[in-house]
């Protein structure tokens, strides 16, 4: 999806692009499965970023048996971050009414070289974006960025304290280790450390 723009929009919901987000024993488990014929070689055709786990805050069952940090991190080093929630159904019109000006914050800030969204339905939304720096995600999240409106992160998060949008939430840090194809005719959206 197209972070910030209206939620029925056609250039929002893209059915023609496909996220994945998985785990693998390692690299040559990721290799032999894009050689395979099927999704792995469809996926093999695109743009992908291969990722180690830096810190993951909040809780989604699935990741339980992630550490929350992984050591010490270079706040002066890329970052790509993503969120995965199941939304409470109920909660959905306040979520999108406290989400879509962090979208439109986040797809807008300049520290950001990729911002995306994807969604499974009936519950679950994910966000995906490849900072410069961790320094500048972290004062955008915490409403320090000298952007305009900056506290839109900070007000979102904390109206989700005073009255939970999800089920689970998770948002996850990682270091890129490669970075391989094209999105959207664009290559080295991870900037280098």
């Amino acid at each position: 999806m197209e972070l910030g723009i209206p939620v029925f929009s056609p250039a929002r919901i893209q059915l023609r692009n496909l996220a994945m987000f998985a785990s693998w024993k390692n690299e040559t488990a990721i290799d032999e499965f894009l050689a395979r014929p099927g999704l792995g070689s469809t996926m093999a055709t695109g743009w992908h970023v291969r990722l180690e786990l830096l810190r993951r805050w909040g809780h989604v069952t699935e990741f339980d048996g992630l550490p929350s940090s992984t050591g010490e991190q270079d706040p002066d080093a890329p970052v790509v971050a993503v969120t995965l929630a199941r939304l409470k159904l109920s909660q959905v019109p306040r979520f999108i009414k406290w989400g879509k000006p962090v979208e439109q914050l986040v797809r807008d800030h300049p520290g950001t070289t990729m911002a995306l969204a994807a969604m499974r339905p009936p519950n679950t939304v994910s966000t995906f974006s490849v900072w410069r720096t961790q320094r500048e995600m972290s004062e955008m999240v915490h409403g320090h960025s000298g952007v305009p409106e900056a506290e839109r992160h900070a007000a979102a998060m904390a109206e989700r304290r005073r009255k939970d949008f999800h089920v689970e939430f998770t948002t996850l840090r990682f270091r890129s280790v490669g970075e391989y194809g094209e999105w959207d005719g664009r290559s080295d959206i991870v900037p280098e450390a």
